[in-house]
């Protein structure tokens, strides 16, 4: 009985040094690029300018090729709306993203493929300076989709490359102008390619 007890012990401590050894969560930052394409709707034209930024996240693997994820981005850049026959304007706005997604990936030594999806919103802030026309301008919490892909390149056990592209389709901000002025009524995608590092642990 005894050596049966200490052979259960003995393997429940191996076990449990096994899992602790494994990897099953990272952090990561990364830069990124965002661009959007030319919106119309309503007799309204929406552009936005290309920018860079950043975002933060962090993985929880569930399987060894299923994980969730966290992400948080930020950037600034300028809405700039052509009301045709009325008016013209630019708001200069800090956009951030949060986001949750479900990530499935593969290994092929050390690269790691990896697609994603998942539900998320993006604050759009005016900020009141030079680059904002219209001071009526209010903030706007738009619900949307993340959707991505890439690849990650391991480095050592702890570090890896990743980079991936990262699209989000959410609708067009209008600001919650008077008169919706600046209300085009479509979706648009944001596209945010993205290079950085992640470390696990």
């Amino acid at each position: 009985m005894k050596k049966t007890m200490l052979l259960l012990g003995a393997l429940m401590v191996s076990a449990a040094a096994g899992y602790a050894q494994e990897s099953r969560q990272d952090v990561s930052i990364s830069g990124t690029a965002s661009f959007a394409p030319q919106i119309t709707g309503n007799s309204v034209q929406k552009n936005s300018s290309m920018t860079i930024g950043g975002v933060a996240s962090y993985r929880y693997m569930l399987t060894p090729r299923s994980a969730l994820e966290v992400n948080y981005g930020y950037q600034q850049n300028t809405q700039y709306y052509q009301v045709f026959g009325r008016a013209n304007g630019g708001i200069h706005t800090l956009q951030m993203e949060f986001s949750g997604a479900y990530v499935f990936n593969l290994n092929f030594k050390r690269f790691n493929p990896f697609v994603e999806a998942g539900p998320g919103a993006i604050i759009f802030s005016p900020l009141k300076d030079a680059g904002t026309t219209n001071l009526d301008a209010k903030r706007n919490t738009n619900i949307g989709a993340l959707f991505g892909g890439g690849v990650a390149y391991e480095l050592s056990p702890s570090w890896d490359i990743r980079a991936q592209y990262r699209g989000f389709l959410v609708k067009t901000p209008n600001f919650s102008l008077p008169s919706g002025i600046f209300n085009t009524n479509r979706y648009e995608i944001i596209s945010t390619p993205s290079i950085g590092v992640a470390y696990h642990f």
